[in-house]
């Protein structure tokens, strides 16, 4: 750091919360929410006290994906999160729900992630999943500068439009000093119906391959599966279904997202009581 540069404030733990989980892509349309919102309940079905945070304002599908069109209490200065399928959840959809769209510039952006982060009782939590916007822009920035987080989880899809992307989300977060906990790669491929054969509808292998040549984990692949878009459209996702064959790759990937998380030795409890 330069002598003349100011020296960055301390990024504090969110009390309670132990690990913070960035789901990010490069770009739109890869399934990001649909990763995290799945990610979120497998971790839940393991046993982790787990919470949500949609941090995409300008797009918040959680509360469709998750099946919650309530509107939060606040208890004193403190929002209470909405919960469904034992999973904390907040988002702004909550707060503007409908279609009406936000017209926000950047300080309005870090006031309402620094609302979300630190204004909403989360509780005790293993695991904060925070659902990040596409690309690299303020509210990424917002959440790196605000609190430590554990590592981050980039989507892409195996195409090679959305993989130049995802490499530039692998080099902002490494730029920040946030570990990288892997690549994953949705989409990857279409099983038939009818003869089970496997169609690479946005080529093959892509994820992998760039993994390897960034020298970051590969956290795996995700079909593109009717059943995990019919599951977030009616808002019952797909890894609920804990014995179903359709949930297997984000069940799977929540286990290597744990064992990933507790090979960066964390805590083995939260960063800060909130009983204290």
């Amino acid at each position: 750091m330069s002598p003349n540069q100011p020296a960055q404030p301390p990024k504090l733990p969110i009390p309670g919360v132990k690990n913070l989980i960035a789901v990010g892509s490069g770009k739109g349309g890869v399934g990001k929410t649909t990763v995290a919102v799945n990610l979120a309940i497998a971790l839940a079905g393991m046993g982790h006290a787990v919470g949500l945070m949609d941090a995409d304002v300008y797009g918040p599908n959680v509360p469709l994906m998750m099946g919650v069109n309530r509107t939060p209490m606040a208890h004193g200065e403190r929002i209470q999160p909405l919960e469904n399928f034992g999973v904390k959840l907040m988002s702004m959809g909550f707060l503007n729900p409908g279609d009406k769209p936000l017209v926000w510039r950047g300080p309005m952006l870090h006031s309402v992630i620094q609302q979300f982060l630190r204004g909403v009782d989360w509780g005790e939590l293993d695991y904060l999943i925070i659902d990040l916007p596409p690309g690299t822009g303020d509210v990424q920035l917002t959440l790196i500068q605000s609190a430590p987080v554990t590592g981050a989880i980039v989507v892409t899809t195996p195409s090679a439009v959305s993989l130049e992307d995802a490499r530039k989300a692998v080099h902002m977060f490494a730029q920040v000093k946030v570990p990288i906990l892997g690549i994953v790669e949705n989409m990857s491929y279409l099983k038939c119906p009818h003869c089970e054969e496997r169609i690479d509808v946005f080529s093959t292998g892509g994820g992998k391959r760039t993994a390897h040549e960034m020298k970051v984990p590969f956290l795996g692949e995700l079909a593109l599966d009717p059943e995990v878009r019919m599951g977030g459209d009616s808002g019952k996702p797909v890894a609920l279904r804990t014995d179903d064959p359709h949930a297997r790759g984000f069940i799977e990937l929540a286990r290597v997202v744990a064992e990933r998380v507790q090979a960066q030795g964390q805590p083995a409890g939260p960063t800060i009581s909130i009983s204290e």
